[in-house]
Protein backbone atom coordinates (compact mmCIF):
# COMPACT_ATOMS: atom_id res chain seq x y z
CA UNK A 1 0.00 0.00 0.00
CA UNK A 2 1.10 3.46 -0.71
CA UNK A 3 0.95 6.47 1.12
CA UNK A 4 1.97 10.53 1.04
CA UNK A 5 3.20 12.45 3.77
CA UNK A 6 3.96 15.54 4.83
CA UNK A 7 6.70 16.11 6.81
CA UNK A 8 7.13 19.91 7.95
CA UNK A 9 10.22 21.63 7.35
CA UNK A 10 11.55 25.04 8.53
CA UNK A 11 8.60 27.41 9.02
CA UNK A 12 6.65 26.70 6.27
CA UNK A 13 8.31 24.04 4.14
CA UNK A 14 6.06 20.29 3.01
CA UNK A 15 8.84 17.70 2.25
CA UNK A 16 6.75 14.71 0.87
CA UNK A 17 7.23 11.10 1.87
CA UNK A 18 6.20 8.46 -0.65
CA UNK A 19 6.08 5.37 1.44
CA UNK A 20 5.41 1.75 0.22
CA UNK A 21 4.11 0.22 3.97
CA UNK A 22 4.61 -3.28 2.53
CA UNK A 23 8.34 -3.42 2.07
CA UNK A 24 9.22 -0.38 4.22
CA UNK A 25 10.92 1.92 1.62
CA UNK A 26 10.47 5.50 1.42
CA UNK A 27 10.90 7.91 -2.11
CA UNK A 28 11.68 11.77 -0.20
CA UNK A 29 10.62 14.81 -2.47
CA UNK A 30 12.77 17.58 -1.53
CA UNK A 31 14.43 17.37 1.35
CA UNK A 32 15.51 20.75 2.10
CA UNK A 33 16.41 19.73 5.89
CA UNK A 34 17.37 16.12 7.14
CA UNK A 35 16.76 16.01 10.97
CA UNK A 36 13.01 15.94 10.44
CA UNK A 37 13.21 13.45 7.98
CA UNK A 38 15.15 11.10 9.84
CA UNK A 39 12.75 11.05 12.47
CA UNK A 40 9.89 10.60 10.95
CA UNK A 41 11.12 7.79 8.60
CA UNK A 42 12.65 6.47 12.40
CA UNK A 43 9.19 6.82 13.80
CA UNK A 44 7.33 4.94 10.81
CA UNK A 45 10.09 1.95 10.58
CA UNK A 46 10.98 3.34 6.80
CA UNK A 47 14.14 3.73 4.78
CA UNK A 48 14.56 6.10 1.78
CA UNK A 49 15.69 4.55 -1.05
CA UNK A 50 15.21 7.26 -3.65
CA UNK A 51 15.13 10.91 -3.59
CA UNK A 52 12.99 13.50 -5.97
CA UNK A 53 14.35 17.04 -6.75
CA UNK A 54 12.48 19.52 -8.02
CA UNK A 55 14.88 22.44 -7.91
CA UNK A 56 18.21 23.64 -6.94
CA UNK A 57 17.26 25.79 -3.82
CA UNK A 58 18.28 25.27 -0.35
CA UNK A 59 15.01 24.64 1.07
CA UNK A 60 14.77 21.48 -0.83
CA UNK A 61 17.92 20.23 -1.47
CA UNK A 62 19.62 21.18 2.15
CA UNK A 63 19.20 17.90 3.55
CA UNK A 64 20.56 16.00 0.71
CA UNK A 65 24.14 15.36 2.16
CA UNK A 66 23.03 13.99 5.51
CA UNK A 67 20.85 11.83 4.28
CA UNK A 68 23.26 10.48 1.93
CA UNK A 69 25.30 9.60 4.95
CA UNK A 70 22.28 7.75 6.56
CA UNK A 71 21.65 5.87 3.59
CA UNK A 72 24.50 5.75 0.90
CA UNK A 73 22.96 3.25 -1.49
CA UNK A 74 20.58 6.71 -2.29
CA UNK A 75 19.15 7.17 -5.92
CA UNK A 76 18.98 10.69 -6.51
CA UNK A 77 16.93 11.94 -9.53
CA UNK A 78 16.93 15.60 -10.17
CA UNK A 79 17.29 18.16 -13.10
CA UNK A 80 19.65 17.76 -15.86
CA UNK A 81 20.56 21.84 -16.36
CA UNK A 82 20.40 22.19 -12.48
CA UNK A 83 22.75 23.88 -10.17
CA UNK A 84 23.07 21.16 -8.09
CA UNK A 85 25.31 18.36 -8.58
CA UNK A 86 24.86 15.40 -6.14
CA UNK A 87 21.82 13.63 -8.61
CA UNK A 88 23.02 10.24 -9.32
CA UNK A 89 20.52 10.33 -12.10
CA UNK A 90 19.46 13.47 -13.93
CA UNK A 91 16.13 14.16 -15.85
CA UNK A 92 14.50 16.09 -18.59
CA UNK A 93 11.01 16.79 -19.91
CA UNK A 94 9.61 13.64 -20.84
CA UNK A 95 11.90 11.55 -18.92
CA UNK A 96 10.11 8.68 -16.51
CA UNK A 97 11.04 7.69 -13.21
CA UNK A 98 9.73 4.78 -12.30
CA UNK A 99 9.62 3.67 -8.23
CA UNK A 100 8.27 0.64 -6.87
CA UNK A 101 6.17 0.14 -9.77
CA UNK A 102 5.03 3.74 -9.80
CA UNK A 103 5.86 5.29 -13.15
CA UNK A 104 6.30 9.63 -13.21
CA UNK A 105 6.23 11.57 -15.95
CA UNK A 106 9.00 14.59 -15.89
CA UNK A 107 8.06 18.00 -17.14
CA UNK A 108 10.17 20.76 -17.77
CA UNK A 109 8.73 24.14 -15.58
CA UNK A 110 10.86 26.76 -15.46
CA UNK A 111 10.08 29.98 -14.24
CA UNK A 112 10.66 30.04 -10.54
CA UNK A 113 14.27 28.40 -11.19
CA UNK A 114 14.92 27.11 -14.76
CA UNK A 115 15.73 24.12 -13.84
CA UNK A 116 12.49 23.27 -12.12
CA UNK A 117 11.05 20.17 -13.30
CA UNK A 118 7.60 18.23 -11.56
CA UNK A 119 6.61 14.83 -11.24
CA UNK A 120 3.52 13.46 -12.39
CA UNK A 121 2.21 9.91 -12.05
CA UNK A 122 -1.52 9.08 -13.32
CA UNK A 123 -1.11 5.81 -11.38
CA UNK A 124 -3.46 6.54 -8.18
CA UNK A 125 -2.03 6.79 -4.49
CA UNK A 126 -4.76 7.09 -1.97
CA UNK A 127 -7.15 7.53 -5.33
CA UNK A 128 -5.46 10.02 -7.35
CA UNK A 129 -3.30 10.68 -9.21
CA UNK A 130 -0.31 12.40 -8.43
CA UNK A 131 1.30 15.65 -8.65
CA UNK A 132 4.79 16.74 -6.93
CA UNK A 133 4.55 20.62 -8.16
CA UNK A 134 7.94 21.89 -5.78
CA UNK A 135 8.00 25.37 -6.29
CA UNK A 136 5.51 25.92 -9.53
CA UNK A 137 1.75 25.78 -8.27
CA UNK A 138 0.89 26.29 -4.69
CA UNK A 139 -2.53 25.72 -3.54
CA UNK A 140 -3.68 28.60 -4.95
CA UNK A 141 -0.61 30.72 -6.30
CA UNK A 142 2.47 29.90 -7.99
CA UNK A 143 6.29 30.34 -7.19
CA UNK A 144 8.06 33.85 -7.69
CA UNK A 145 10.29 34.60 -10.73
CA UNK A 146 14.13 34.37 -9.70
CA UNK A 147 15.33 33.09 -12.53
CA UNK A 148 12.19 32.94 -15.45
CA UNK A 149 10.06 35.13 -17.04
CA UNK A 150 6.18 35.06 -16.89
CA UNK A 151 5.87 34.03 -20.38
CA UNK A 152 7.96 30.81 -19.31
CA UNK A 153 5.98 30.32 -16.32
CA UNK A 154 2.97 30.69 -17.95
CA UNK A 155 3.44 28.11 -19.88
CA UNK A 156 5.25 25.78 -17.59
CA UNK A 157 1.32 26.59 -15.32
CA UNK A 158 -0.43 25.66 -18.70
CA UNK A 159 1.30 22.22 -18.54
CA UNK A 160 -0.19 21.62 -15.66
CA UNK A 161 -2.99 22.81 -15.49
CA UNK A 162 -3.66 20.46 -18.77
CA UNK A 163 -3.30 17.70 -16.03
CA UNK A 164 -6.83 15.53 -14.82
CA UNK A 165 -8.81 17.59 -12.88
CA UNK A 166 -8.58 14.44 -10.02
CA UNK A 167 -4.98 15.24 -9.76
CA UNK A 168 -3.75 15.62 -6.44
CA UNK A 169 -1.00 18.82 -6.06
CA UNK A 170 1.84 17.85 -3.30
CA UNK A 171 3.58 21.80 -3.04
CA UNK A 172 6.54 22.42 -1.16
CA UNK A 173 5.02 25.31 0.91
CA UNK A 174 2.03 26.56 3.00
CA UNK A 175 1.06 30.09 1.60
CA UNK A 176 -2.38 29.12 1.10
CA UNK A 177 -3.80 31.52 3.49
CA UNK A 178 -1.18 34.32 1.92
CA UNK A 179 -2.58 33.05 -1.62
CA UNK A 180 -6.34 33.56 -0.93
CA UNK A 181 -5.77 36.62 0.93
CA UNK A 182 -4.18 38.40 -2.49
CA UNK A 183 -7.03 36.38 -4.05
CA UNK A 184 -9.74 37.75 -2.18
CA UNK A 185 -8.25 41.42 -2.58
CA UNK A 186 -7.97 40.98 -6.44
CA UNK A 187 -11.87 39.25 -6.65
CA UNK A 188 -13.80 40.36 -3.99
CA UNK A 189 -16.83 39.38 -4.90
CA UNK A 190 -15.56 35.94 -5.72
CA UNK A 191 -18.13 33.62 -3.89
CA UNK A 192 -16.03 29.95 -4.37
CA UNK A 193 -12.91 31.85 -2.80
CA UNK A 194 -14.32 33.45 0.33
CA UNK A 195 -15.75 29.70 1.05
CA UNK A 196 -12.75 27.95 0.25
CA UNK A 197 -10.53 30.62 2.10
CA UNK A 198 -13.00 29.66 5.29
CA UNK A 199 -11.91 25.93 5.12
CA UNK A 200 -8.28 26.52 4.73
CA UNK A 201 -8.55 29.05 7.75
CA UNK A 202 -10.31 26.35 9.79
CA UNK A 203 -7.64 23.98 8.98
CA UNK A 204 -4.96 25.53 10.03
CA UNK A 205 -6.87 26.74 13.13
CA UNK A 206 -7.06 23.01 13.89
CA UNK A 207 -3.14 22.40 13.27
CA UNK A 208 -4.16 20.67 9.52
CA UNK A 209 -2.33 21.47 6.39
CA UNK A 210 -4.21 22.60 3.35
CA UNK A 211 -2.03 20.52 0.66
CA UNK A 212 -2.42 18.81 -1.24
CA UNK A 213 -5.25 20.59 -2.93
CA UNK A 214 -6.55 19.19 -6.62
CA UNK A 215 -5.74 20.17 -9.66
CA UNK A 216 -9.63 20.43 -11.08
CA UNK A 217 -10.50 22.98 -7.45
CA UNK A 218 -7.23 24.89 -8.74
CA UNK A 219 -8.66 25.64 -12.33
CA UNK A 220 -10.98 27.13 -10.71
CA UNK A 221 -10.16 28.99 -7.71
CA UNK A 222 -6.12 29.81 -8.94
CA UNK A 223 -6.02 33.51 -9.95
CA UNK A 224 -2.47 32.51 -11.47
CA UNK A 225 -4.50 29.72 -13.60
CA UNK A 226 -7.28 31.89 -14.75
CA UNK A 227 -5.56 33.86 -17.42
CA UNK A 228 -8.43 33.25 -19.36
CA UNK A 229 -11.04 33.48 -16.71
CA UNK A 230 -13.33 37.19 -17.76
CA UNK A 231 -13.31 38.29 -14.07
CA UNK A 232 -9.49 37.58 -13.70
CA UNK A 233 -8.45 39.67 -17.37
CA UNK A 234 -10.41 42.40 -16.25
CA UNK A 235 -8.86 42.64 -12.76
CA UNK A 236 -5.42 42.26 -14.47
CA UNK A 237 -6.28 44.78 -17.22
CA UNK A 238 -7.31 47.03 -14.34
CA UNK A 239 -4.30 47.01 -12.56
CA UNK A 240 -1.38 46.79 -15.58
CA UNK A 241 -3.22 50.37 -16.30
CA UNK A 242 -3.17 51.65 -13.32
CA UNK A 243 0.66 50.28 -12.15
CA UNK A 244 1.85 51.15 -15.37
CA UNK A 245 2.44 47.84 -17.29
CA UNK A 246 2.06 46.94 -21.00
CA UNK A 247 -1.79 44.87 -21.07
CA UNK A 248 -3.38 42.75 -23.30
CA UNK A 249 -5.76 39.66 -23.03
CA UNK A 250 -3.03 37.14 -23.92
CA UNK A 251 -2.55 34.07 -21.60
CA UNK A 252 1.00 35.62 -20.58
CA UNK A 253 0.06 39.24 -19.82
CA UNK A 254 -2.53 38.58 -17.58
CA UNK A 255 -0.74 36.04 -15.55
CA UNK A 256 2.24 38.65 -15.27
CA UNK A 257 -0.26 41.57 -14.48
CA UNK A 258 -1.30 38.41 -11.36
CA UNK A 259 2.12 37.63 -10.64
CA UNK A 260 3.59 41.39 -10.56
CA UNK A 261 0.23 42.38 -7.99
CA UNK A 262 0.83 39.59 -5.96
CA UNK A 263 4.44 40.46 -5.77
CA UNK A 264 3.56 43.96 -4.45
CA UNK A 265 0.59 42.77 -2.63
Amino acid sequence: MFRIHPIPAFSDNYIWCLCDTDSGKALIVDPGQARPVLEFLSANNLAADTLLITHHHPDHVGGVRDLIEQFPDLRIIGPDNSPFKKCTETVTSGSEVVWQDIRFRVYAVPGHTLDHVAYFSDTPVEGQPVLFSGDTLFVGGCGRLFEGTAGQMQKSLAQLRALPDTTAVYCAHEYTLANLKFARHWLPGDAALAEFEADCQALRNQGQPTVPGTLGQEKKLNLFLRWDDPEVIAAARDYANAAGLSADNSPASVFAAVRHGKDHF
